[in-house]
């Protein structure tokens, strides 16, 4: 989508394959199964979409998928056919060295994975050397020590050598980032989670991160187990969408993989999603 001299478009580093009923909480299998079907493992397969915002100014990169370097184990466990982030920068003629900024919604693996790579010695180092990454200090400092809920989901290869090249900014609340690019805390998902808005001319862009992960989710009671505080995300999707309803922002789902971008639209009580293609 070309805005005059700014383009925004939806990139993926690959999918993966979550277990369906943590992604759909207590909806029971038997609603969610006819929007998405499982495999034998009752897993669904899902897109690890990023986003690509190229100013005049910046180019930047909102999240970076999985990445390579996990183990076979967790390849396996999540099905992860990733590592296509790179491929899907270059189409745009870009190298990773061109990438400017990187704003993470969160530090989970299945979008924050991407900033590194293991170097021929199997260290991890930043895969956008020149780039800011921009996050929340407060998802920063709780992915330090994360609890037990939260250890699978985060891995220190994944964000820590970015503080040590000098690579990371904290944030302290809502952001700009750019002209018209903001940052707006949320939490609900992860503790210090950001959803980012793009406004360009008239047009006006948000994209969700983990909040509400896949259109499916559109559904107040389609809350990930994942999620820091399920009441938190209830609260938080029903002012973002009444937002995106009243003001006519396109919405952008981080894990859809059909329907990853649309409207939404309000008719007698009942929220509708028009897919629009970015």
């Amino acid at each position: 989508m070309d805005f005059g001299n700014t383009s925004v478009n939806i990139i993926s580093d690959g999918t993966f394959l979550p277990d369906g009923g943590s992604m759909f909480g207590q909806v029971p299998k038997t609603s969610w199964e006819h929007q998405i079907k499982p495999d034998r493992k009752n897993r669904i397969r899902l897109s690890l979409n990023c986003l690509l915002v190229q100013t005049p100014q910046a180019n930047i990169l909102i999240d970076t998928g999985a990445g390579s370097k996990k183990s076979d184990h967790m390849k396996e466990r999540y099905g992860l056919n990733g590592n296509k982030l790179l491929k899907e920068i270059k189409k745009f003629g870009l190298t990773p060295r061109e990438i400017d900024k990187v704003i993470l919604t969160h530090l989970h693996f299945e979008s924050v994975g991407g900033c590194t790579k293991l170097d021929r010695g199997g260290q991890p180092i930043p895969v956008f050397q020149k780039a800011e990454h921009l996050v929340q200090r407060a998802c920063f400092e709780e992915a330090q020590q994360p609890n037990e809920r939260n250890q699978k989901l985060l891995y220190p290869d994944d964000f820590v050598p970015l503080n040590d090249s000098g690579l990371l900014t904290l944030l302290d609340g809502d952001t700009e980032i750019a002209p018209g690019i903001y940052t707006q805390v949320t939490n609900a998902h992860a503790i210090g989670h950001q959803i980012v808005f793009i406004e360009l001319g008239s047009e006006r862009i948000m994209y969700m991160g983990g909040l509400i992960p896949t259109h499916f989710h559109l559904n107040p009671l389609s809350i990930s187990a994942f999620d820091q505080s399920a009441e938190d995300t209830l609260r938080e999707k029903r002012k973002l969408i009444e937002l995106a309803i009243q003001e006519g922002w396109l919405v952008i789902f981080n894990h859809a993989l059909e329907k990853p971008s649309g409207y939404l639209e309000q008719r007698n009580g009942t929220i509708n999603f028009s897919s629009r293609e970015i």
